[in-house]
């Protein structure tokens, strides 16, 4: 793949989706991203990119209640879905939200992988390693990040990779590292994103 391959060169938010009726026509390649409020999921977003505040952050974990689409390269969509495992978003509110996640992602023809973000500072939740199973279940294909690797001294990071690869049961290999602060694994991310999205 060429390095062009590798830009991003036009990034806008599309649209906000509240119910399943509301999804954009499946015309475009989607890649989705996930995980557990406050593991920098946004951060990640905007760090590939390379756009400060596309994807707003919230000081309230679990704030977002939609899927939210994202134009990237007129060519395909980045999906931001609502984080999960957040204690004080209430019962009612979690319960609307998951049929609204589990139909786009079970039904979405156009859906080409989930990105699935954990912080690389805690092993892989049980919320983490559900949502892996159930995407596993439904062979949705799968591509786990471990972020705010910068946190993480040098040392150990081989050591987290590794946890994380023997709780979810994916090859170590295919496990990336990222730090949207210090843009490690960026090109590697973008690369096998982008991989995934020329195939239509």
């Amino acid at each position: 793949m060429s390095e062009k391959g590798l830009k991003i060169t036009h990034a806008e938010f599309y649209k906000s989706v509240y119910s399943l009726d509301q999804l954009p026509e499946e015309k475009l390649p989607e890649i989705a991203f996930a995980g557990r409020s406050n593991v920098g999921k946004s951060s990640l977003i905007n760090c590939l990119v390379q756009r400060k505040k596309l994807v707003h952050t919230s000081s309230t974990p679990g704030k977002t209640r939609s899927i939210n689409f994202y134009l990237i390269n007129r060519s395909f969509y980045f999906v931001d879905l609502p984080g999960y495992g957040y204690a004080k978003v209430s019962k009612s509110i979690q319960a609307r939200w998951r049929p609204l996640v589990e139909g786009y992602l079970k039904d979405r023809a156009t859906l080409r992988a989930v990105v699935l973000i954990i912080d690389s500072r805690h092993p892989p939740t049980a919320s983490d390693i559900q949502l892996k199973d159930w995407l596993q279940f439904h062979r949705i294909n799968t591509i786990p990040v471990l972020t705010k690797i910068d946190k993480v001294r040098k040392s150990d990071r081989q050591r987290h990779r590794e946890e994380a690869s023997r709780l979810l049961g994916i090859p170590v290999d295919e496990i990336f590292l990222f730090s949207s602060t210090e843009k490690i694994g960026r090109e590697e991310l973008l690369k096998q994103i982008v991989s995934l999205t020329e195939h239509q």
